[in-house]
């Protein structure tokens, strides 16, 4: 997996938008104190899904009126700008990308101690756009130079936005939560139905709609009337 390969196969922004959002609610609802993906209405003048391992891995994309900008940052990557001494990125990260996303390089969110912009995949999509962009000048790392199953540019954390989001979400969950989770709830979150108490429920039975109100309200996700 690669940038490249990643581009290919993402949705469209306001898909794209509604899966990062669903992402967090669900994790508003299993209730962790350190919840991997996060959602950001109003994060500056824009919106933003994010996720955080807390082990150093992490992406961001953010939605703007101009279109989204997605930024990667994988710890263990080949690409990591810490592998050098100059700390540079990595050549073609960010050929081609357009001038309306160049603040979010600037972004102190997405810099080092030093406010340098630290990534090691980029992507990004205008509003106008039919498809994904990254750097097309990118060359990457012989295979022997990679790590965890051919990853590269750590763009794989961002998979679980893609098509089978439903099943890798009720994986993610088994596996870090060690929860069985109703498929069927997780579905109706990711298509953004209203949240009811079933719902609710079925996630987590100690929470019911009341509880998550405040939060899920202030992601921009629908919640049922009572």
């Amino acid at each position: 997996m690669t940038v490249h390969d990643l581009a290919a196969r993402l949705p469209d922004i306001d898909l794209l938008r509604r899966r990062g959002m669903a992402l967090a609610v669900l994790e508003r609802l299993i209730d962790s104190d350190f919840p991997h993906y996060g959602y950001a209405s109003a994060w500056g003048p824009h919106e933003a899904a994010s996720m955080d391992n807390g082990s150093g891995d992490e992406w961001a994309v953010v939605f703007t009126t101009e279109g989204a900008f997605i930024r990667v940052f994988d710890h263990e990557s080949p690409l990591s700008p810490y592998r050098n001494s100059d700390r540079e990125l990595w050549p073609g990260l960010l050929d081609g990308l357009p001038a309306a996303f160049e603040g979010q390089v600037r972004e102190p969110a997405f810099g080092d101690e030093d406010g340098r912009f630290v990534a090691t995949a980029v992507l990004w999509r205008l509003a106008g756009d039919d498809r994904w962009h990254a750097g097309d000048g990118i060359e990457f790392p012989p295979p022997r130079a990679r790590h965890g199953d051919g990853e590269v540019d750590g763009s794989g954390m961002l998979e679980i936005l893609l098509d089978d989001i439903v099943e890798q979400f009720v994986e993610f969950a088994a596996d870090y939560y060690e929860i069985t989770l109703d498929p069927a709830a997780v579905a109706h979150v990711v298509a953004h139905r209203p949240l009811t108490d079933a719902v609710v429920r079925a996630v987590n039975p100690r929470l019911t709609v009341a509880d998550v109100h405040r939060d899920v309200t202030a992601m921009g996700y629908p919640v049922a009337a009572s």
